[in-house]
């Protein structure tokens, strides 16, 4: 690989294993910006691009910036299936395809009364008690039980399921590879979906992995280890990233009460709230590409076959495209966005995670308004590709 450029700042450091855990990587991002918009660590080998429309063109341009080597920088677990994150065109609009005729739009909404049952019925024993972890007690169990409610998993399997996901993507600090735990997670993850799918193939319910079965374009159906990939991609990152969305969420909201304000005030807002908590600090904070070809971009040139990052983290906070973007503002309606991805790969999620953390922020802002949340006992997630919280402490007056 090239060596860096030699007018790249010396002191100019960006590692996102580091910034796993790290209060405020948004500084280095604005030095990234304007001082090496096209940076390169040499010693992870890797680069990355940090302004929004960069950014943008990059997610749009498969061609030039494949998936094929996934979304992280480290390498797999080695047991994780085909995903269509990972994939290019043909074959993933085909796979797209056959997954969007049953994960619509409509299917979405319909899950909105269970979304608020669930909502109510992990926030109960919290709000009886006036004080708790609100991460752990609500916001890691209600995107499982929504993911598990459309792909049937039985309630008895979900904190089994949560803790192989947790360890799969878990990170010691300053490391990228996946842990001992974490492959063993994989695999846990792999074995129970493998035996569900097959059990799913002869005896076909009302849930997703049976819809996934059954789905057919041009006469070509999804084969089973393509069905697998969608249950791993479901519950491993629509699992975490809403988890992480909702901690983050309260703990903006409680550094900015004239937000929080708004969010208590006016339920109609909450929609803008999750937009913006996403833009302002993403649970994910870049994706990975791999360069398919020799790429010169302000004055600098990326060899083919380079691992490049897309900071989607940054480019949110560009003022090119953001009037005051560090300016934390649930009123704010941007023009565009880069937070579920854009081009072929767009988040198939999105409506699902804006629904979890409307409902959820809803419920949370009517029945305990008055949370303060205890930022000596805020403990961040050790991951490079998932920016949030393990624990976020809070305390209300209960009963409400």
């Amino acid at each position: 690989m090239a060596a860096p450029p030699a007018d790249q700042p010396p002191d100019l450091v960006y590692d996102p294993y580091d910034y796993a855990i790290h209060e405020d990587p948004y500084p280095t991002y604005a030095r990234l910006r304007e001082e090496a918009p096209v940076y390169h660590n040499a010693a992870r080998g890797f680069w990355a691009l940090s302004r929004f429309h960069d950014v943008l063109a990059a997610l749009q341009d498969w061609e030039t910036y494949s998936s094929v080597g996934g979304v992280a920088l480290e390498k797999g677990s080695g047991q994780a299936p085909p995903m269509i994150i990972a994939m290019d065109p043909p074959r993933q609009l085909k796979l797209r395809r056959l997954v969007s005729k049953v994960f619509t739009p409509r299917r979405i909404a319909e899950l909105e009364p269970r979304v608020r049952a669930l909502t109510l019925k992990h926030l109960g024993p919290l709000l009886a008690r006036g004080e708790g972890d609100v991460l752990a007690e609500f916001a890691a169990k209600l995107p499982m039980d929504v993911i598990s409610t459309m792909l049937g998993v039985p309630d008895e399997d979900q904190d089994t399921l949560r803790g192989w996901s947790d360890a799969l993507l878990h990170r010691e600090a300053g490391q990228g590879e996946v842990t001992a735990a974490g492959q063993e997670g994989a695999r846990g993850i792999v074995g129970y979906f493998m035996r569900d799918i097959a059990k799913k193939r002869a005896n076909p319910g009302d849930d997703l992995i049976s819809a996934l079965l059954a789905a057919e374009v041009d006469g070509e159906r999804l084969a089973d280890d393509e069905v697998l990939g969608f249950c791993f991609l479901l519950v491993i990152a629509g699992n975490e990233t809403t988890t992480k969305m909702l901690g983050n969420a309260l703990v903006l909201l409680d550094r900015h009460p004239e937000q929080k304000a708004v969010a208590v005030g006016d339920p109609a807002a909450m929609a803008g709230v999750v937009e913006e908590v996403l833009r302002y600090d993403n649970s994910t904070q870049m994706l990975a590409r791999s360069v398919t070809r020799e790429v010169t971009l302000h004055d600098r040139t990326i060899p083919a076959g380079s691992r490049i990052l897309v900071l989607i983290g940054a480019g949110n906070r560009d003022p090119r495209a953001f009037a005051h973007p560090d300016r934390f503002d649930v009123r704010r309606k941007p023009e565009q966005i880069l937070h579920f991805g854009n081009g072929i790969h767009v988040c198939l999620g999105a409506a699902l995670a804006r629904l979890e953390g409307r409902v959820a922020l809803e419920e949370v802002h009517r029945r305990m308004p008055d949370y303060v949340v205890d930022r000596a006992g805020l403990v961040r997630v050790h991951s490079a590709n998932v920016r949030g919280y393990a624990a976020v402490p809070v305390r209300f007056t209960p009963g409400r």
